[in-house]
């Protein structure tokens, strides 16, 4: 599925509207994400930059973006990070989440998520850190989120 992802983002992205056919594509699989309307600007091994627009179904109380959908976003790109780079013997899932917010997050929101390690292939299962920074238009960092990624051998059957 790895190579699949990371090549279906490459063919997608030269074509007009791509880029958002291909986040269409991702929420039709995990239809949660569909909530925070996430646009990809970069997928690559090692890599990931997804944008939500500040959006009124994104916001909290106050105005601000929702700290679930910063959560969501950081999650999104992390497993999309993962998945892009992950040799095609190994899968992952989520195994923990430790965020802060650093400041009020207000308009377009741009995360980046890399890994702190290097993604091997394993024999054996391994926690892959990754770390994801969001960041406001202004380029100030609102929230930040270390993900640990539980990376194992696939199933032979």
């Amino acid at each position: 599925m790895a190579a699949s992802v990371l090549s279906m983002y490459r063919r997608m992205s030269r074509w007009p509207a791509g880029r958002w056919l291909f986040s269409r594509a991702v929420c039709f699989r995990a239809p949660y994400f569909a909530t925070i309307a996430p646009r990809f600007i970069a997928l690559e091994p090692g890599r990931c930059e997804v944008e939500i627009l500040d959006r009124r179904r994104v916001h909290n109380h106050i105005g601000t973006v929702h700290a679930i959908a910063l959560c969501n976003l950081a999650e999104l790109s992390a497993g999309m990070m993962t998945e892009a780079s992950l040799p095609s013997t190994m899968r992952w899932i989520p195994k923990g989440m430790a965020v802060e917010y650093v400041k009020k997050a207000r308009g377009t929101m741009h995360a980046i998520a890399t890994p702190d390690t290097a993604i091997v292939d394993s024999p054996t299962g391994y926690e892959l850190p990754v770390t994801v920074s969001v960041r406001d238009p202004q380029g100030d960092e609102v929230f930040r989120a270390r993900i640990a990624m539980w990376l194992s051998p696939k199933s032979r059957g």
